[in-house]
């Protein structure tokens, strides 16, 4: 996976132009969703047609930015009324392989407790 195991992902509701590289990203982040691009937290993309993911993150002492385009079909992008939703690793490995995040139909992680 890219990134460490920990790392928090914002996911950007709508859709951004894909000429956008570090830069005019990172900017965006800063400006416009008013987050720090430095925090070491993933930034995920789409475009319009939702056929491209761009990922933006700091490491240590640089961005690093990840793409994946689809050949065919389409990601399935939440929807939210919110600017930004914060999800974590594994949705976005989901999202990433195409299943809807707010479906959660993946089994979800079983806590016990002992009894003393």
């Amino acid at each position: 996976m890219i990134g460490p195991d920990n790392i928090q992902v914002y996911v950007v509701m709508g859709t951004v132009d894909m000429r956008k590289s570090i830069d005019g990203l990172s900017l965006l982040v800063s400006e416009q969703l008013a987050l720090d691009a430095f925090a070491g937290h993933m930034f995920a993309f789409t475009n319009r047609k939702r056929n491209v993911v761009k990922l933006l993150y700091w490491q240590r002492n640089g961005f690093c930015l990840w793409m994946k385009r689809l050949e065919k079909d389409k990601f399935r992008w939440p929807e939210s009324r919110e600017e930004v939703l914060n999800i974590g690793p594994r949705e976005l490995r989901w999202l990433l392989e195409g299943l809807d995040i707010h479906q959660k139909q993946a089994h979800g992680a079983l806590h016990y407790s002992t009894l003393c």
